[in-house]
């Protein structure tokens, strides 16, 4: 695995989003913080369009809480608007439906990004939806 820049980021909250257990994404995260990619990933499930809000504020908040940002106003607003980004590609699926799955955050210097993945849909006829979000955030 390489690691360094966008792609690396990129790739890191995407596997983050996609694990099936607080286990899987502890070992994750463990493994690319000995490469200095801070990593944190949130569960989470109900409507798309009443959704929007908290999981734009669970990331930022989870983010800050695991050291992957600092709490500066630069810092939040990169996530804050890597997650909106995110999240605008699924609401072509989402739109009107349930959604549960992971929102996730990795950095690594001044890259940073945010990933969905989430089921959607009604019922036992769901669909995949994933999304990404990536900003600069300088090092200070």
């Amino acid at each position: 695995m390489a690691f360094g820049g966008s792609r690396t980021v990129t790739v890191a909250a995407l596997k983050m989003a996609m694990t099936d257990s607080r286990e899987e994404e502890t070992l994750l995260k463990n493994e690319y913080a000995a490469h200095g990619v801070r990593t944190v990933a949130v569960d989470y499930g109900g409507d798309y369009f009443s959704s929007i809000r908290k999981l734009v504020e669970r990331a930022v908040v989870a983010a800050k809480r695991e050291g992957v940002i600092r709490a500066t106003h630069g810092d939040e607003g990169s996530v804050a608007g890597a997650a909106r980004e995110a999240l605008s590609q699924v609401m072509a699926k989402a739109a009107g439906l349930n959604i549960g799955g992971k929102i996730s955050v990795a950095r690594e210097g001044e890259h940073l990004s945010v990933a969905v993945f989430f089921g959607v849909g009604l019922l036992h006829l769901d669909e995949i939806a994933v999304g990404l979000g990536h900003r600069v955030v300088p090092n200070s």
